[in-house]
C-alpha cells in the first residue's frame, strides 16, 4: 500500500554513464522527482536491462567508452522502437547532439546542466511516450474495430487512407480506388465491405484486365441458354451474385468503350439485362472500381468515358506507393513473414541490418514485391535470422551519373532551361529544377539501355507506359525513331 507521503512513480528512466559520479548525481535528482530510475555504466549494461525491462526514458551521455551515445541510441531503438532517448553531451559536442536527433534521439541537454532545465526536458518526453502508447493503443483497436488489420501500416499516408475509409464505408456511395499495382487496392475493397452494412453479404470481385471483352459481358451480366455458342444454360451474372452486397470491379479503365457505355447504364439504371434477354434485373449492389492508371488522363485521351468517370468517382480512395511510406516497411516486413513462418517448420525473425537493407529500397513492385521477397527469404534463407544477403533487392535504374549525356548521344533535342531566379535566390536550383533534372537523366540513361522499346524503359523506371509518355512530353523529350508501347 502507497503512503500519502511517498511520491507515485512518474516513469521509469535509464541513467546511462561512464562517469560514476555523473551517473548517481543525474539518477538520485530524478529518483527525488519521483521517478523510477535504474543506472549502467556501460551501453551494453543498458542494452541488456533494456532486453528485459519496459523502460520509457533512457538518458545517457554521448562520450563513453567502449561504446559511445550514439551507437547506444541506434542498438536501443532496434531492442525498443518506442522508446525515447535525450543525450547528455558537452557544450563543444552540439553536432553530435543534432546527428543524434536525426538517429531518433527525441531531444538533448548539455552539461553541465541546471536541475530544473534536466527535469523539463525528461517530463516532455515521458510526455510523448505517454502520447505514442495512446495513439498506437487507439490505432490496433481502431483496425480491430474497423475491419482494417489487413491494411498494415501506421504512417501518415494509410492513416488518411484508413479515415477516409472508415467515413464513407457506412453509406452506399461508389468508391473509386485508385492506386499503382501491388499497392493492395482488393484489400482497401475488402475493408471497405467489411465495414459497410452490407458486410454480411456477398464481397465479389471480378478484375477486368484478366477476362477477354466477350466474356467480360458475360461474366458480370450473366447470359441467356443459347446467348452465343458454348451457352448450353443460363447463367446468372456477377452483379447478380453481389445483389445486397458489394461488387468490386478491378483495372475498370482496361475495358472497352462499348463495354463502359452497358456498364453506365446498369450503374444508372440499378437493373441488368442478361447477354440474350430482353428482360431486366433489379439489383441492389455497392460498387468499388479500381485502377492502376492515370484516370483522368484516360478520360482526356478519350480512352474512359467522362460520363462513367464521374459516376465511379463518387468517393476517391488513392492507395499510396509503398516508397511514399516507407516508414512502414519494417511492420509490413513482419506480418509477411509472420504468415510465412505459419507455414513452416522453421521460425524465422528480421534481423535489424535486413530492415535497414529493405528500408533503402524504392519498391517499384510495392507491397506486392515486399510480400515476395519476404516470403522467398524465408523460404531460402540458411539460418533462422534473416540478414541483408537473403533480401536480394532487383536494380532500380535511379543511380543517376554526375553530368547528364549530351542530347546528341540519344537523338533527343535539347531541352529548354527554365529561367534561372535572380538576386539571394540565384545561390542554388530550386527543389522543382532538381527533381526535374534527375527525371530528365533517368530516363534519357533508360533509353540509352532500351532504345525504342518504352515499354521496357517504363518499367525499369517503376512507372506506367502513360506516365512514361506524359512525363517525356513535360520534358520536351522526343521518342526515338520507331519508338514502340
Amino acid at each position: 500500500m502507497t503512503d500519502a507521503t511517498t511520491p507515485v512513480p512518474r516513469g521509469r528512466i535509464l541513467v546511462v554513464d561512464d562517469q560514476r559520479n555523473m551517473r548517481a548525481t543525474t539518477a538520485l535528482l530524478l529518483k527525488q522527482a519521483g521517478y523510477t530510475v535504474s543506472e549502467s555504466a556501460t551501453g551494453e549494461e543498458a542494452l541488456d536491462l533494456l532486453a528485459r525491462e519496459r523502460v520509457d526514458l533512457l538518458l545517457t551521455d554521448l562520450k563513453m567508452e567502449p561504446m559511445d551515445g550514439l551507437t547506444l541510441l541506434r542498438r536501443a531503438l532496434e531492442v525498443a522502437p518506442r522508446l525515447q532517448v535525450i543525450m547528455m553531451t558537452a557544450f563543444g559536442s552540439i553536432e553530435s547532439a543534432v546527428e543524434a536527433m536525426r538517429l531518433g534521439a527525441y531531444d538533448y541537454v548539455t552539461k553541465p546542466f541546471k536541475e530544473g532545465e534536466l527535469l523539463y526536458r525528461v517530463e516532455r518526453a515521458l510526455e510523448r511516450a505517454k502520447l505514442q502508447a495512446a495513439v498506437d493503443n487507439f490505432a490496433t483497436e481502431f483496425a480491430e474495430r474497423h475491419g482494417l488489420s489487413a491494411l498494415v501500416g501506421r504512417s501518415p499516408a494509410m492513416r488518411e487512407l484508413t479515415t477516409r475509409l472508415v467515413r464513407v464505408a457506412q453509406s452506399d456511395a461508389t468508391v473509386l480506388i485508385q492506386g499503382e499495382s501491388g499497392t493492395g487496392k482488393e484489400l482497401v475493397a475488402r475493408a471497405l465491405h467489411a465495414h459497410s452494412r452490407r458486410s454480411k453479404q456477398p464481397f465479389v470481385p471480378v478484375n477486368c484486365a484478366a477476362i477477354s471483352e466477350t466474356l467480360l459481358e458475360s461474366e458480370l451480366f450473366g447470359h441467356a441458354k443459347g446467348a452465343f455458342t458454348g451457352a448450353v444454360k443460363a447463367r446468372r451474372g456477377l452483379f447478380e451474385e453481389a445483389d445486397n452486397g458489394t461488387l468490386f470491379i478491378d483495372e475498370v479503365t482496361e475495358t472497352s468503350p462499348t463495354f463502359q457505355s452497358k456498364l453506365l447504364r446498369t450503374l444508372q439504371d440499378g437493373e441488368v439485362r442478361r447477354v440474350g434477354e430482353s428482360t431486366a434485373l433489379r439489383v441492389d449492389v455497392r460498387i468499388a472500381a479500381a485502377t492502376n492508371r492515370d484516370i483522368e488522363l484516360e478520360v482526356k485521351e478519350k480512352r474512359f468515358r467522362q460520363d462513367l468517370y464521374y459516376r465511379l468517382n463518387v468517393v476517391l480512395l488513392r492507395v499510396p506507393p509503398l516508397r511514399e511510406r516507407l516508414e512502414d516497411v519494417p511492420a509490413l516486413a513482419q506480418h509477411f513473414l509472420d504468415r510465412a513462418n505459419t507455414r513452416s517448420p522453421r521460425t524465422r525473425r528480421l534481423s535489424a541490418a535486413a530492415v535497414d537493407h529493405l528500408m533503402t529500397y524504392r519498391f517499384p513492385g510495392n507491397v506486392r514485391e515486399l510480400e515476395n521477397l519476404v516470403e522467398q527469404a524465408a523460404a531460402l534463407a540458411e539460418g533462422d535470422e534473416l540478414l541483408p544477403e537473403d533480401f536480394p533487392l532487383r536494380p532500380q535504374g535511379r543511380v543517376l551519373p554526375d553530368v547528364p549525356p549530351p542530347p546528341e548521344a540519344t537523338g533527343l533535342p535539347p531541352t529548354d532551361a527554365a529561367p534561372r531566379p535572380t538576386g539571394a535566390e540565384a545561390s542554388g536550383p530550386t527543389l522543382a529544377e532538381v527533381v526535374e533534372d534527375a527525371e530528365r537523366r533517368a530516363i534519357v540513361q533508360a533509353l540509352e539501355r532500351h532504345g525504342v522499346d518504352l515499354a521496357r524503359v517504363a518499367d525499369e523506371l517503376g512507372v506506367s507506359s502513360t506516365t512514361l509518355w506524359r512525363k517525356m512530353k513535360r520534358l520536351n523529350l522526343r521518342p526515338p525513331a520507331g519508338a514502340r508501347e
